[in-house]
Order: structure tokens, then sequence, then C-alpha cells
């Protein structure tokens, strides 16, 4: 039989992950022929490819011949990094400049996904043009990683985002909805930071960003450059805690705000606020409330409603 394969093509890094996922479904939905590549969760769903193999790489570019690359795969996780930079390194940045030369190579469109961890949180709200100042390795290595970038494409996108949440397979999967357990058990108290002022932001809305921004671009060369998006609701740990809590109708009273700076872990810039006017001037964006999609997130995981799930789902 057959098949009407939309003719506009799209490859996504990191398709396994939870950005990787919303970026692929929602090209896959929006009549673009997606594929996604991914390496240790990959089969049977995607394509097994090591984006530290270059030849590897080079040879799916070519066969497939996107016009657009998505590239969400990163070791994103501060406290790894530190732990393993070298390997944080050879993803975030050398495959990273790697992937966007063979983009040029076949005049696809590439937009590498990047963090508000770039700025060190001193004068928001940050724009485009501000001079970014990571204060972690983390947060070196993207930028890096943006350099490479747009040395070896010039007509590449960069799009920063914060701290994601959406439609996770294990709840460790997201920094926000990993505190769904804290929030469930109420029998003992849980400390919550309120020093760190974050804005999060659904993988949903970023995919969508994802797709209007590579939709413009098919229609404008000069859709290049580094954007900001954001969900635009400022909260701590401890305020997103009480809005799940809130949202499920449990109790916040066991949760404890934590005002002072964090003395654990790689450092954290204070508020990292991204201004997000340029993507938005330009007729882009997209923004689920904070309540409704960590409800939808988070539903599948509610301890004494699981038996609701063959009732309702």
């Amino acid at each position: 039989e057959d098949v009407d394969v939309p003719s506009r093509r799209v490859l996504i890094t990191g398709a396994t992950g939870l950005l990787g996922r919303a970026v692929f479904k929602e090209f896959n939905e929006n009549n673009w022929n997606a594929v996604g590549c991914g390496y240790r969760r990959a089969q049977p769903r995607f394509e097994q490819i090591n984006l530290l193999d270059s030849i590897a790489v080079h040879d799916i570019i070519h066969e497939f011949q996107p016009h657009v690359i998505v590239h969400c795969a990163a070791e994103r996780r501060p406290d790894v990094v530190d732990s393993q930079p070298d390997a944080a390194s050879q993803l975030n940045v050398a495959a990273s400049g790697n992937l966007a030369k063979e983009a040029a190579g076949v005049g696809a469109f590439l937009i590498y996904i990047s963090t508000d961890y770039v700025f060190d949180g001193t004068s928001p709200p940050y724009k485009e043009t501000d001079v970014p100042n990571p204060l972690n390795l983390y947060g070196k290595t993207k930028l890096e990683g943006e350099k490479a970038v747009l040395e070896n494409n010039e007509d590449a996108a960069i799009l920063r985002i914060p701290i994601l949440y959406g439609e996770v397979e294990r709840l460790e999967e997201s920094a926000v909805t990993v505190m769904f357990d804290k929030v469930q058990f109420s029998n003992k108290s849980a400390n919550m930071d309120h020093w760190q002022q974050r804005f999060p932001t659904n993988v949903k809305d970023v995919a969508a960003v994802c797709r209007q921004l590579a939709e413009k671009r098919m229609l404008d060369p000069s859709v290049k450059g580094t954007f900001h998006w954001s969900g635009n609701e400022q909260m701590t740990k401890y305020e997103m805690a009480c809005a799940i809590a809130d949202a499920f109708n449990l109790p916040c009273s066991h949760l404890r705000p934590i005002t002072d700076c964090p003395v654990v872990g790689a450092l954290r810039p204070r508020n990292a606020q991204l201004d997000c006017s340029k993507l938005e001037m330009l007729g882009i964006g997209q923004r689920t409330p904070f309540r409704a999609g960590i409800k939808e997130s988070l539903w599948p995981f509610l301890v004494d409603k699981r038996w609701r799930q063959t009732v309702f789902h």
C-alpha cells in the first residue's frame, strides 16, 4: 500500500529522552517525516546512533537528508557533568560541533538545545545578547557547545531553555517530577529549596517552539542565531512542590522551605530568567500553565489512585 510520507524531514537526537520524545511526537503529528535517534534506549522505535561516532553520524545524515535537525541529546545533570567531565564535554561540545558541520554539509537547519545555566543568575531577565557567565561545568560545556555549533554552522539556531518537566517514564527523568514522592509521602518532613528561582517549562511547549522555528526557517532563511524559551511562572522548588500538592489535593505542611543558598553539588544560578520576547515577536511560542501541565505529567504516578488508571484511562 502507498503510505503518504510527508516531504519535510526532521532528525531528532536524544529522541529517547524527556525532551526528545516530545519533539519527535510534535513533528510526527504535524506532517513531518520524523526520524529519532538515541543510544542506550533506542531500539526498536528509534535509530541507534552513538553521536561520538562521526562516521555513523555522517552516514545517517547523508542517507536521510533532513531539512531540520533538532539536537536534544546532552548530559544535562550538573552533578554528573562534575563527576564525568570528559564524557560530558565529548557529548555536549565535540559531538555538537560535528553534528553542526554535518548539518551544514547537507544544508539542514540545526537547532541546538542549550540552557539558562549559561548565565550566572545575578541580573535577570536575560536577553539573547547578554554576556553568558556559567557558574558550573554543565553550563560551561553547553556554552562551549553553542560556540562549536556556530563555528561549524553559522546558519544554525541555539535554543536556550530552563528546567523541564512533562510526560516522564520515571519520576527521576525531570528535576520537577522527581519531587512527587516527597510530596505524596507526607508522613515525613521534606526539605525543599526555596532559594533558587526557576521557571518550569513543559517539554510539549519546547517541542512546539522547535517545530514553529523550523517551519518559520523553511520560509525565511534569516531565522537563525540564539533564542530563548521558558515558562513564565516563577517558582522555587518549594513552590513547585506546593503547587503539585495543590494540583492533587494533597497536604503540603510537611514540606519545609530552605532559604539558604545550597552548599552541596554544582553551583546553581540564583535566577537565570530568560527573556523570550525575541521568539514572541516572531509569533512563536506556547505555554502550558504549570498546574495543568504537572497534573497531566504526574497523574500516572499518583500512589493512592493507581487503581483509578484502569477506570479512567
